[in-house]
């Protein structure tokens, strides 16, 4: 059975380690830095046997050399669309990922706005969503548009409840904050925040998600939600035509108050 652990990274960066149980072979997603990924295999008696990443950006790859000369030569999965080192698989929209040694297999999704290139890796019950979707909050929008962050984060509102949300940033208890101002009557946000203040108060993680719960709380989730369309228009100053719009403003007022 396929176990995902958190790699510690940075002030708040989680880097994903795919193992099972016997096996002598980890995956790793977005490894931004190799000491602790070394760290981590040389503690659990694992080897290196690919390298999955989401985006280009430094906090996700900066590792990557370092752990190919540590390891030698293994298979670095990443979006065709961006320049990724080392890349062995260029990897666009519906393909696949199989990790044979894992006995995992992940559907690849195009998701651009906080990138231009930015993947998805959906598959055995789990997204890697990279800095696409946050427990409680999304990607701030460095090379998109707002309209193809909406389409990416509709691909992912489309996936089943069930999905297990790993993202890479522990920035969960701030999103909520922001969720709280836009959607101040939502009885599930509250409960969330309670939660999330509880395990962050005890050094715990508050990912993965449930992507059931990003869609009850997660404001950039919930465009086409009467309550949020009202909030959003509110600071606008004026109606909004569409949930697109809706969610450019959401994102607008979020980028306003950081």
């Amino acid at each position: 059975m396929l176990t995902i652990n958190a790699i510690p990274a940075f002030e708040d960066n989680y880097i994903w380690a795919l193992t099972i149980e016997g096996g002598e072979l980890a995956a790793v997603v977005d490894p931004g830095d190799a000491d602790p990924v070394i760290e981590y295999l040389d503690k659990h008696g694992l080897k290196l046997g690919a390298i999955l990443i989401t985006h280009h950006h430094g906090d996700h790859t900066g590792g990557i050399r370092e752990l190919l000369h540590h390891y030698g030569e293994l298979p670095v999965y990443g979006p065709a669309g961006e320049r990724i080192p080392a890349l062995t698989h260029a990897l666009k929209e519906d393909d696949t990922v199989t990790l044979e040694d894992l006995h995992a297999s992940f559907r690849v999704i195009d998701a651009p706005g906080h990138t231009r290139g930015h993947i998805l890796y959906h598959g055995e019950g789990l997204l890697f969503c990279g800095d696409t979707l946050f427990a409680g909050g999304c990607g701030r929008l460095f090379e998109g548009t707002p309209e193809q962050m909406y389409n990416s984060l509709s691909k992912i509102e489309a996936l089943p409840d069930s999905t297990l949300v790993y993202c890479a940033h522990e920035y969960t208890e701030a999103n909520l904050g922001f969720a709280e101002i836009a959607e101040p009557d939502n009885q599930a946000l509250h409960q969330r925040i309670a939660e999330t203040r509880r395990l962050r108060a005890q050094g715990e993680a508050t990912v993965p998600s449930l992507l059931a719960l990003e869609k009850a709380t997660n404001p950039f989730l919930r465009s086409h939600q009467p309550e949020l369309i009202e909030a959003a228009e509110g600071f606008a100053g004026h109606s909004l035509n569409s949930p697109a719009e809706v969610f450019a403003t959401v994102r607008h007022w979020k980028d306003s108050l950081d």
